[in-house]
């Protein structure tokens, strides 16, 4: 799931290069949930991964 989240960076930092800011708007958009969404479950899994013994 990170991966899509930097694929999803990389194209809106083309694409605002590029000149088209409503792509890159969008794409990075799409980044900053996936990247929240990545967070939320690494937390998650953090706490319930662990269980003692």
């Amino acid at each position: 799931m990170l991966s899509y989240t930097i694929i999803f960076l990389v194209v809106a930092i083309i694409a605002a290069i590029l000149g088209f800011g409503g792509i890159a708007g969008a794409a990075a958009g799409i980044a900053k949930i996936l990247f929240f969404v990545f967070l939320v479950l690494f937390v998650i899994s953090l706490f319930t991964g662990r269980k003692a013994v």
